[in-house]
């Protein structure tokens, strides 16, 4: 598939966002006074400013963007419909909880209210996959590890921003502070499960059977190989411009390998590095967490790219590829 940078930037950015919210809420869930007043509302807002980054440049992707509106009529069959349905949705939990935590709410409703930002934030990205996941034309997305790679990324890039986020806005609270020992263990074992995750979806791509093949799709296989005698069109159409994307595997071995390394074994070290410069540098550790939150965001974003750029249509076979 052509990868769109509208879609790339809309995955990458949301998944951050709703990670980040995630996490939020599920602290607030637990204990309603863990966040200063204007620690929890940049919190909130920094997720908030992702998530609606991410959705408006998924608009542009739209042939009619000014009728995106019209999506979310139909929830009970499109995961895009139930996706943005989800998205508004969650913006109840976050305008409350940003009253909540300006007036000072009462703590049981600050845990109910974080405890429901927390499910919608889960919902809508698993809405997300659910585009990609139920597509079965396209065999690379309709695949078992979609969903956890999202959720995983997600989680991952929201606890690497909060990181850097309380590395700007340290409040001396030791429990979720930029060097808390919490936030080093939960960003390396994020990162270690992303990273084994995503070798394990590449190996799965790489070695499952094709779902079709000329021979399949014609029923002749029987007779050997099928090829076509001559090209169905003279000329590139929007099928073969956006689904005949080919990447040669050399660049997506090497693609891989720094999408690996940026969403792996670098987080842990620099985790584990700011953890260690807290007590010496906290100027320089907050450095640090703000140079991992970038680094793991463009390391989401070669991955995402790869995401769309490995996976292939069935209907390519109709334009002489070998299988799909």
């Amino acid at each position: 598939m052509r990868p769109a940078f509208s879609v790339i930037f809309f995955t990458v950015m949301s998944g951050c966002g709703y990670g980040l919210l995630f996490l939020c809420g599920l602290a607030l869930t637990f204990d309603s006074a863990l966040f200063g007043r204007i620690e929890g509302l940049t919190l909130l807002g920094v997720g908030a400013v992702f998530v609606v980054a991410g959705l408006l440049a998924s608009t542009l992707h739209l042939g009619q963007p000014q009728r995106a509106w019209r999506a979310f009529s139909q929830w009970r069959s499109s995961w895009l419909s139930r996706e943005g349905v989800a998205s508004v949705a969650s913006f109840v939990p976050i305008l409350a909880l940003s009253w909540c935590l300006w007036h000072g709410g009462d703590p049981n409703g600050v845990h109910a209210l974080g405890a429901l930002l927390a499910l919608l934030a889960v919902i809508t990205v698993v809405c997300t996959a659910g585009i990609y996941t139920s597509l079965k034309t396209i065999p690379a997305w309709h695949n078992r590890f979609v969903l956890p790679g999202y959720l995983l990324l997600g989680l991952l890039g929201g606890a690497i921003w909060i990181r850097a986020l309380h590395g700007l806005l340290d409040d001396g609270n030791p429990r979720f502070a930029v060097g808390s020992p919490g936030l080093t263990w939960l960003i390396a074992t994020l990162a270690l499960a992303s990273w084994l995750l995503k070798r394990a979806y590449w190996n799965s791509i790489d070695t499952a059977p094709p779902a079709a093949t000329p021979e399949s799709a014609t029923g002749l296989g029987r007779f050997g190989a099928v090829r076509s005698v001559e090209a169905p069109h003279t000329e590139k159409n929007y099928l073969t411009h956006e689904m005949g994307f080919a990447l040669a595997r050399k660049h997506a071995v090497r693609l891989r390998a720094v999408a690996l390394i940026l969403i792996g074994p670098l987080p842990i070290v620099l985790a584990l590095a700011t953890a260690l410069l807290v007590p010496r540098s906290p100027t320089l550790a907050s450095c640090t967490a703000i140079a991992a939150a970038l680094l793991v965001t463009a390391g989401l974003f070669v991955e995402r790219w790869l995401f769309f750029a490995e996976a292939k249509h069935v209907v390519m076979l109709y334009y002489g590829g070998a299988r799909s």
